[in-house]
C-alpha cells in the first residue's frame, strides 16, 4: 500500500496530509504533525495549501527538517510568530497531482475510505471508515450495520478493488 501544490479546492482535488501543530522561535517557523509515511516526507512537496474553516491559502515551503523530535517547516513570507500562530491548527493539503501514482494493485489510504465494501456473496458490509497501521498488516474499519475490522490484505482477505466504481470486493463473512 503506498501512503500533492496548486490552487485547489481542498475537498475535491488535494489531500489532507497533516497539520499546523504550534511555532518556534520568533521568526515564523512552524511546527507540524504530519500524517505521511515517513513523516519527513511531508517536506517533499513544495507549495502546501493551509486551510482554516472556510479559508485556504497556497504557501511555498522554503525550509524546514528536523529540530529534535519536532519537523519544523519555514513558510515564505512568514517571519514573525504572530503571523505564524495564527496558522496554528490549519490543516496541510497538498494537490493529489503532486503525489507519485501508487504502483499496479497500489492504494493510498485516501483511496479506499468511502468505498462501499461487499463480500463475495454480493452481501453489503457498508464502507471503509478508515484504515489502522498496525505491525503485521493494515486493518480497514468498515461501517455498515455495525463496524468491522477487516484486515487488508490483497489475495487474501482483499478480492478487488474498483475506485472507479466506488467498491471493494472481499473474501469475509458478513457475521464476523
Amino acid at each position: 500500500m503506498s501512503k500533492a501544490p496548486e490552487p485547489a479546492s481542498p475537498a475535491e482535488s488535494s489531500v489532507l496530509m497533516g497539520e499546523i501543530a504550534g511555532v518556534r522561535g520568533v521568526r515564523g517557523e512552524l511546527k507540524v504533525h504530519s500524517w505521511t509515511r515517513p513523516r519527513g516526507n511531508l517536506l517533499d512537496y513544495p507549495v502546501w495549501t493551509l486551510q482554516q474553516h472556510e479559508s485556504a491559502r497556497d504557501w511555498r515551503v522554503t525550509g524546514g527538517g528536523w529540530r529534535g523530535r519536532h519537523l519544523v517547516v519555514q513558510l515564505q513570507g512568514l517571519d514573525n510568530r504572530e503571523a505564524a500562530e495564527a496558522l496554528i491548527g490549519a490543516s496541510i493539503r497538498v494537490a493529489r497531482s503532486q503525489l507519485p501514482a501508487a504502483g499496479a494493485d497500489e492504494f493510498y489510504w485516501f483511496e479506499l475510505e468511502g468505498l462501499a465494501v461487499e463480500n463475495r456473496a454480493g452481501v453489503s458490509l457498508g464502507r471503509v471508515n478508515g484504515l489502522i497501521e498496525t505491525g503485521a498488516n493494515d486493518v480497514m474499519r468498515v461501517v455498515g450495520d455495525r463496524e468491522r475490522l477487516i484486515p487488508y490484505t490483497p489475495g487474501v482477505h482483499i478480492d478487488r478493488i474498483d475506485t472507479d466504481a466506488g467498491r471493494m470486493i472481499v473474501d469475509w463473512d458478513p457475521e464476523f
